[in-house]
């Protein structure tokens, strides 16, 4: 592999590193979609051109872009190009919409949208008018945006020069990712260049990847993981990244097949959906090698590897503030459950409510220390009071609890904000009850988590709701409300209705009630109902 020379901070600049690349290596693939090849010479071009085109219509540095599309090869050089200018992008989730959707891209400052045009209508529905100009991939809808059109060709229509980063800095953000909101409004996690080649440096290392690798991504491009485990893990060792649109368990080994990828990454309940499709003659005749499979019970790893025909599946933690937090370094040997150890350039401790560490085998919260420059993220964009929050006495604190042995190994423990954890995302508990609470009928909404079938540490959302006086509505037209008017992940999977909620003297609803009695007799299920969810 062609990893770079990354020791000076000068050469710490995504651009940089693509620029390198082109030098080095300018025909081998970078990405790889379905059955087009762009090598690193032509990413670079075309990521030259987008800085150009994005100069012309007025991005400049510091300034933010926004971006609202499905995964696809023109993010990575709209993404590159911005960062050669010291521009920083800020991906949306394209699957929120209204409040959700109208928040996250009106708090991003950006005067530029970059977007699916099948996302547009959405855009106009939430009552967006901040952009002025809206770059479109697709045929631009007749929709009222407030906004000058025009198609995201025009970024890439004419050459551009290699962009002068002399003024750029290894410290600058680069980009900035919005944290589930698990303790109520999204946050900005600004995320400098450095940040991203570390993790992407450690991950690569960790997962011992090696000449001839190919990465396949399927991860939503507004997720941290599929730039750090795939897009700028192999940008940093000069080998190729397949990607494709979405996840899909039916066809995933095939496509894997389709690239002869050799290396994957994984989150949540993806790889358990795979473990649990049918079994197939062919299941270990596959490429892969090394998969990043986060979180994967320690008793199915064995199993998985053998059915699958992979060699190693790496675990470890982390989060969009600290990518690449705890690994279990290639080599080692280590406990069942185990995260393992810190990674290089932070210190990890354990930390009671006072700030002072816990002893071996009690829980503490996971908090970090950086031993070098810009290996975490540089706060919360536009939010001063959260980042001084999270910082305390010197140390982030994750919001995550966890414990160490006696040995010092990590284990994960449990979420410290009250928050469910579904299929690889983070939802904040306090979002959907606004979302369930939004309809006219509904008094009072408490929403938990209900231990998922296919993942212990996952769980299906429930909730619990207490109607207006007088007022009658079935929980299926609850559950398309919800559907209809915030993301569909949102969804709770459990209704049930309750003439008054457990609380506290002080008003307070007291979940872990609601959480043992858990799904009761009365309780109505999504899933055995049939109800279908619309994406």
């Amino acid at each position: 592999m062609h990893l770079l020379d990354l020791a000076s901070t000068e050469e710490r600049l995504l651009g940089r590193c693509l620029r390198r690349q082109a030098e080095k290596v300018p025909e081998r693939d970078f990405i790889v979609w379905d059955t087009e090849h762009f090598s690193y010479g032509r990413v670079n071009e075309l990521a030259n051109a987008s800085a150009r085109g994005f100069q012309t219509l007025g991005v400049r540095p510091g300034d933010t872009v926004a971006l609202l599309m499905e995964t696809c090869p023109d993010w990575v050089w709209a993404t590159l190009g911005l960062n050669k200018l010291g521009a920083i992008w800020v991906p949306t989730n394209v699957d929120y919409k209204g409040a959700w959707l109208r928040e996250s891209l009106e708090d991003s400052g950006a005067k530029l949208l970059v977007a699916d045009a099948a996302l547009l209508p959405r855009v106009a529905e939430a009552g967006v008018r901040s952009f002025e100009q809206i770059l479109v991939r697709g045929d631009a809808p007749d929709a009222d945006l407030g906004a000058s059109l025009a198609p995201i060709e025009q970024l890439t229509a004419l050459p551009g020069s290699e962009p002068d980063d002399g003024d750029l800095s290894y410290s600058d953000t680069a980009a900035i990712l919005w944290t589930s909101g698990t303790t109520g409004r999204a946050k900005g996690v600004m995320q400098s260049h450095n940040a991203w080649i570390r993790a992407a440096v450690i991950g690569a290392e960790n997962a011992g990847l090696r000449e001839g690798e190919i990465i396949y991504n399927c991860l939503p491009m507004y997720q941290s993981a599929s730039w750090v485990a795939n897009i700028y893990r192999a940008l940093v060792c000069g080998v190729p990244c397949a990607i494709d649109p979405r996840f899909s368990a039916g066809n995933f080994w095939d496509r894997t097949r389709h690239y002869g990828a050799t290396m994957v990454f994984t989150l949540g309940a993806m790889h358990m959906f795979l473990w649990n499709a049918p079994e197939r003659e062919d299941d270990a005749q596959n490429p892969v090698r090394v998969a990043g499979m986060v979180p994967m019970p320690e008793d199915l790893i064995p199993r998985f590897k053998e059915r699958f025909g992979i060699d190693e599946i790496h675990q470890g933690y982390g989060q969009s503030e600290v990518m690449a937090l705890l690994s279990r370094r290639p080599g080692r040997s280590y406990k069942p459950n185990s995260l393992g150890e810190a990674t290089d350039g932070i210190e990890v401790r354990l930390l009671d409510d006072d700030d002072l560490e816990v002893a071996a085998g009690e829980v503490g919260e996971f908090c970090v220390r950086p031993l070098a420059p810009y290996t975490v993220f540089n706060g919360y964009w536009r939010n001063p009071e959260a980042t001084l929050q999270a910082w305390r006495n010197l140390w982030y604190h994750t919001g995550d609890l966890g414990r160490a042995d006696e040995d010092g190994e990590l284990f994960f423990v449990d979420r410290k904000a009250d928050f469910i954890r579904y299929k690889g995302r983070n939802i904040s508990s306090f979002a959907v009850e606004a979302a369930v609470s939004g309809h006219p009928s509904v008094l009072q909404c408490a929403v938990h988590g209900v231990t998922s079938e296919e993942l212990e540490s996952e769980a299906e959302l429930k909730a619990c709701i207490v109607l207006r006086p007088g007022e009658e509505v079935s929980a299926e037209r609850i559950a398309r409300f919800v559907n209809d008017n915030a993301p569909y992940f949102f969804v709770p999977r459990y209704i049930e209705f309750f003439e008054e909620l457990p609380q506290t003297p002080t008003g307070r609803v007291q979940k872990y009630r609601l959480r043992e009695r858990g799904v009761s007799p009365q309780t109505w299920d999504a899933r055995k109902r049939g109800f279908e969810i619309r994406r």
